[in-house]
């Protein structure tokens, strides 16, 4: 049986569509105006239970469904056959869903390589702040990376709606993919997540730990701060959940 790094080397070499930096919204603008026949997928990671579903055109959402604390160690994970089932019984924005999945808990160092499922979802397709701030979210801030609340809002072109970006986070309907984990705030707190704080701690702390960058510390620390836009942020009770 092909290896892990085998298996994701071939995912990135078939023809998926990518989402280019001047062309991220490009992959979602798929009609919204019928309904999507909908494939669901369940997988395992090291914060449990990870329900991920999508139709032909894209992703729809991400779902943690925290049935277990993170786990401080390493992981011996499924390998990626097992993850996927049947492929031709899922989407192929689900394949890639999963793929991208794997190699973030296991591998992230193939991430580069691997091509960004795309994202078939209202929030993303609407002419908004919000969808403007998410597809900055991805574009921007990369993995073992962090960034405040008014960073963020800086980056989306209005520095003074950092409670404004709060709301987005709480709207992302792809965690993980579209990092919200990795907003924080200025003070050094980790602020809310919708997944939970010892989950928004595990990502930051693995992704710290993975990039050689240092790990976030409790709540003082982040794992590696985004030099943009220097600002406070908003209380982060006032922020949202994430």
């Amino acid at each position: 049986m092909p290896g892990r790094r085998t298996l994701l080397k071939h995912l990135a070499s078939l023809r998926f569509h990518f989402l280019s930096v001047s062309g991220l919204g490009n992959a979602v603008l798929g009609r919204m105006d019928q309904a999507c026949e909908m494939s669901y997928k369940t997988i395992d990671s090291p914060l449990g239970k990870i329900e991920i579903s999508g139709c032909e055109q894209g992703l729809h959402e991400i779902r943690l469904c925290g049935s277990k604390t993170p786990d401080a160690g390493p992981v011996e994970a499924p390998t990626l056959p097992e993850l996927l089932g049947r492929p031709e019984e899922i989407t192929e924005p689900l394949v890639q869903c999963v793929a991208w999945l794997d190699a973030y808990f296991h591998e992230p160092e193939v991430l580069p390589g691997l091509p960004l499922p795309a994202i078939h979802h209202p929030v993303f397709q609407r002419d908004s702040f919000t969808a403007q701030v998410l597809w900055k979210l991805l574009e921007a801030v990369k993995f073992g990376d962090t960034v405040s609340y008014q960073q963020l809002a800086a980056l989306a072109g209005n520095p003074k709606a950092a409670r404004a970006v709060g709301g987005a986070m709480r709207s992302n309907p792809v965690p993980i993919l579209v990092p919200c984990h990795r907003v924080v705030c200025s003070s050094g707190a980790m602020g809310n997540y919708s997944g939970g704080l010892a989950t928004k701690e595990w990502l930051l702390a693995h992704e710290g730990r993975l990039s050689g960058k240092p790990t976030y510390a409790g709540v003082s620390h982040p794992a590696g701060t985004w030099h943009g836009a220097q600002a406070d942020t908003p209380d982060p009770q006032r922020a949202g959940r994430n």
